[in-house]
């Protein structure tokens, strides 16, 4: 079975740093992409950052120049750098893959992380 293990959230001030780390453990899952989703309470799950296995990556336009995706294939794990945090970035952090697992897609969800920005 497939699971994330994630890490790295916690409280800070505006404008301040957190580094998430998540990763992957289980046997023959082939990743393509990991990335990071957030919801914050009463909003819908959106999109953070995503990187694919060609470390290609993606940003939501609201992080861009602020976070940092980055992932190391060997150990099946992704980081997201986040700086100059803002309270709007308050929310609940998953991690996410997707990939084959014996020749089917699969998509697998962390257990989430809390992001909380304020003063």
């Amino acid at each position: 079975q497939v699971q994330l293990m994630e890490s790295g959230g916690g409280s800070v001030q505006p404008g301040g740093s957190l580094r998430l780390s998540c990763a992957a453990s289980g046997s023959g899952f082939s990743i393509d992409a990991m990335g990071y989703y957030r919801q914050a309470p009463g909003k819908a799950r959106e999109l953070v950052a995503v990187i694919t296995h060609g470390s290609v990556s993606n940003y939501a336009n609201s992080v861009k120049g602020r976070f940092t995706i980055s992932r190391d294939i060997a150990k099946k794990a992704v980081y997201l750098e986040m700086n100059s945090l803002k309270p709007e970035d308050t929310a609940v952090y998953y991690c996410n893959a997707q990939g084959l697992q014996y020749y089917q897609f699969r998509e697998v969800w962390g257990q989430g992380t809390l992001v909380t920005v304020s003063s």
